[in-house]
């Protein structure tokens, strides 16, 4: 780790400096220490490393000097203290459910998750007697009342998925710290560019690195940050076990990917606002869901809790699944896929991709209706953006 104490820097400094610790090499970029295994100078050695005695690599399923730079990089940008990569978003949040759950817990999810965050509450913790409620994610009065003496943790997005909600991620803080639980915030969809939840009171941030802080569609990951303890006692021993491991590979193409990610997202930020405003114009577009429009119901806290609106809005359009269909497929220069956080523009239809396998009723309640487009907004001019959708419009 390096000595460097990173918060006298901005995050713009923090995303090309944070985590490099050069080698003998001199080298000037971080370089991909591709071993799976380390080699002692001892038996004594290998002893002190396998007992945490002595800091130092053991073997890549839980430390790489390549991972060890990203984390690094990651806790500086989030301002917390320590961070821990894995091999995707999902096995992130899994990570955190099996450090901090048992058999007997209760969870506080929102509704307005992705898809496969639902179902691996219901589905896959509910196997082993972990009950999840989940509740409107704006109702900080729902929230309170869900919880039981058995919660222990609540969990959201803000920025929602698909629909841009945003939760009031302080006053879920003392919410939870009220009733001795913990507060873990997804925040794939700002990132820490846009907003840092930690300085709101949460206890732990959860990313998909395969989103923006990659950016280019290249690679999966995640990443989970929070304070020392939190980490070291609940989510390391379970990553150090588990095996859910971030490549050193992958790795490296994010802290390439954090490198530039304060400008991108500007970028993102700026299209999105522009494209949502354009979209309240077209007539065959019935609702616009974006934080940056006054008439969004959150566009004060989403003032107040971020530093810009995001790069994602989603409408929904007159005419149902048909109509949405055929404007998705109308399009030449979008891409069609469900991934997000790309500099190319990509346009999916929720209710048939990332919340298909939720019941329909789960998604009617989660708002998600068959009308509904979402919009990845990517670094293309706009004006060619808005061409290509005006093709389906």
């Amino acid at each position: 780790m390096s000595k460097t104490d990173w918060n006298q820097y901005s995050l713009e400094t923090q995303a090309i400096r944070a985590g490099q610790n050069r080698t003998q090499e001199a080298e000037h970029s971080i370089p991909i220490f591709t071993t799976s295994s380390y080699v002692f100078n001892s038996a004594e050695e290998a002893a002190l490393r396998f007992t945490g005695k002595q800091p130092g690599n053991i073997y890549s399923r839980f430390t790489n000097p390549t991972v060890s730079a990203f984390q690094e990089r990651l806790a500086a940008m989030e301002q917390g203290q320590r961070c821990l990569a894995f091999a995707s978003g999902m096995a992130a949040i899994m990570a955190v459910g099996m450090g901090l759950l048992k058999a007997g817990d209760h969870v506080v999810c929102s509704r307005s998750v992705f898809g496969n965050t639902v179902l691996m509450f219901q589905n896959y913790f509910g196997k082993f007697g972990v009950e999840t409620d989940f509740v409107t994610l704006t109702d900080l009065s729902a929230w309170e009342a869900a919880i039981k003496p058995e919660t222990r943790f609540l969990f959201l997005e803000t920025p929602s998925n698909p629909l841009i909600e945003i939760a009031d991620i302080e006053a879920l803080a003392d919410l939870a710290h009220q009733h001795d639980c913990l507060l873990i915030v997804d925040n794939v969809f700002c990132t820490p560019v846009l907003q840092k939840p930690l300085n709101l009171g949460a206890d732990l941030v959860v990313h998909s690195a395969t989103k923006y802080i990659d950016g280019h569609g290249r690679c999966v990951g995640g990443a989970v940050i929070g304070n020392d303890e939190l980490i070291e006692n609940n989510i390391y021993p379970y990553l150090r076990t588990g095996g859910a491991t971030l490549s050193p590979f992958n790795a490296w193409t994010f802290l390439s990917g954090l490198e530039t990610l304060a400008i991108r997202m500007k970028a993102h930020c700026d299209n999105a606002f522009e494209l949502a405003k354009w979209l309240q114009q077209q007539p065959a577009v019935e609702k616009v869901h974006y934080p940056g429009l006054e008439e969004h119901a959150q566009h004060e806290l989403a003032k107040r809790q971020q530093s810009h609106f995001g790069g994602v809005v989603s409408f929904e359009l007159k005419g149902g699944k048909e109509a949405a269909w055929k404007l998705i497929d109308a399009t030449q220069l979008l891409s069609i896929t469900a991934n997000l956080g790309d500099v190319k523009t990509t346009i999916t239809h929720p209710a048939s991709t990332t919340h298909g396998r939720l019941a329909p009723e789960v998604r009617l309640e989660s708002g998600i209706t068959d009308s509904l487009v979402r919009i990845s907004v990517g670094l293309e001019n706009i004006n060619d953006i808005k061409a290509d959708l005006l093709r389906g419009l």
